[in-house]
């Protein structure tokens, strides 16, 4: 039986993601963290539809459930990838979508090649924001050149309740870009909207590690030695065709047109899997890689590809139409790709799937207040040895600590508060995950010592 659940409820357990799909038009706001949340009197009104329509509900359905409905004739199902047709690495080989990508332009390319044959009238998807707006926002493109403008990762909190309404109001066929809770969460506006249902035809997924909130630009500012309302544009992949893709560099404009960049590797929060500012929700998140996607691309995070500054793409599909268009522009020497197994696939996100199988698990069996979710991962701690549990909880802890730390610098203008404790955590973090640094000596001589998983 489904019960009456409050987006405030959501909101107070730490499981929303602000994906803005329970809102309309102007009804997010952003919190002291710089993270995006539903706001107003409708907030706290319950009702089951709510309970079926939040993406992290524990009264919505599943992704196995909405993928077995979508594709029900995938030849191919694993657990870590889903219901999928094939498996591919590669990049485009037509320009400019390579070019103009973070990563091997898939993603723009097939949103692009849906529009060349008439099958979507526009897409939906994450543009950089206008003069005196958001970094960034999502939008509709409804041209090649639009679509293209849009390219490229955006690691910034944006939501769907706009461009949802846009929907609503204006007939056509649309295909939309999201990380895998903002699909899933479209998938079940669908069920609830028979308007978004014959309107958005497509879903084209992002493998996702985590969402960042709005605070993470500040902390570049701070580091590249900017104040940061001044602030105008951010990069956070800078490509350079001559270095490993591996190597981000963030990249800000000022308000003067000036620039200041610098590797991700040098800041004192540039460690990805170490979790800062991440948002709470993303704790109880159990898929990676877009699993109710019509197809999903990510980054080929395993050499050669790593190492190749140009971009690879690693692309699940799961409908016959994207396969045909792979397929069809494979043969047309458009795409440079080649087919992989899943195994190949979940490689390349080995770490996301370690903190989504084995780290949920072990996150499901901690004291929560609130709405406890439920997860296809059974929660559990066996065979997980007391150094990968301190792991977990010290990744946790960055991320509560990192929206707390950044907001008491940015209220007292004192932004080495944050940055002291953010490299403070991280060397915890470093000696306990990489074995390296100041601190992984005495965790060392402790395994040595004690070094067992439980049973």
């Amino acid at each position: 039986m489904t019960r009456a659940l409050s987006p405030a409820q959501i909101v107070r357990s730490g499981l929303c993601i602000g994906c803005g799909v329970c809102a309309s038009g102007p009804a997010m706001a952003w919190d002291n963290y710089g993270q995006l949340k539903p706001t107003g009197p409708a907030t706290h009104r319950r009702s089951e539809a709510f309970a079926r329509l939040c993406p992290f509900s524990p009264d919505a359905a599943n992704e196995d459930g909405i993928a077995a409905a979508r594709f029900p004739d995938a030849p191919h199902q694993d657990a870590r990838l889903g219901r999928h047709t094939s498996c591919h690495v590669g990049a485009v080989a037509e320009p400019p979508f390579r070019a103009r990508g973070s990563s091997g332009g898939m993603v723009s390319w097939v949103a692009a090649e849906l529009m060349r044959r008439g099958e979507i009238d526009g897409v939906l998807h994450v543009h950089p924001g206008e003069p005196g707006q958001p970094f960034f926002g999502y939008r509709i493109s409804r041209t090649e050149t639009e679509l293209l403008a849009g390219a490229r990762s955006r690691y910034h909190p944006v939501h769907l309740a706009s461009v949802l309404d846009q929907v609503r109001a204006t007939p056509g066929r649309y295909a939309v870009v999201g990380i895998p809770c903002f699909i899933k969460a479209v998938h079940l506006a669908r069920a609830q909207d028979a308007v978004l249902a014959e309107r958005i035809t497509h879903m084209l997924g992002l493998f996702c590690g985590h969402m960042k909130s709005a605070r993470f630009v500040e902390s570049f500012a701070w580091q590249l030695g900017a104040d940061p309302g001044r602030v105008r544009a951010v990069e956070y992949r800078l490509k350079d065709a001559s270095r490993p893709a591996n190597w981000y560099t963030a990249h800000l404009t000022l308000d003067d047109g000036a620039t200041v960049q610098n590797e991700w590797f040098h800041l004192a929060d540039g460690d990805w899997g170490a979790g800062y500012f991440q948002n709470s929700a993303c704790n109880f998140c159990d898929d990676v890689v877009a699993e109710t996607a019509d197809v999903s691309f990510g980054d080929a995070w395993v050499e050669p590809y790593s190492s190749d500054g140009r971009g690879t793409n690693v692309v699940v599909v799961r409908a016959p139409l994207i396969q045909r268009l792979i397929d069809e522009g494979v043969a047309q020497g458009r795409l440079d790709l080649k087919e992989v197994d899943a195994d190949f696939v979940a490689d390349t996100q080995a770490a996301g799937f370690r903190q989504r199988r084995e780290g949920l698990a072990y996150r499901l069996t901690w004291a929560k207040c609130g709405i406890r979710p439920v997860k296809r991962v059974a929660p559990g701690a066996k065979g997980i040895g007391w150094r990968r549990k301190l792991v977990y909880r010290t990744r946790a802890a960055i991320s509560r600590g990192s929206h707390r730390m950044a907001w008491l610098a940015a209220r007292t203008g004192r932004p080495q508060i944050y940055l002291a404790w953010a490299r403070w955590a991280y060397a915890v973090y470093e000696g306990l995950t990489y074995h390296r640094g100041r601190l992984a000596p005495p965790f060392d001589r402790i395994e040595r010592i004690w070094p067992g998983r439980e049973r």
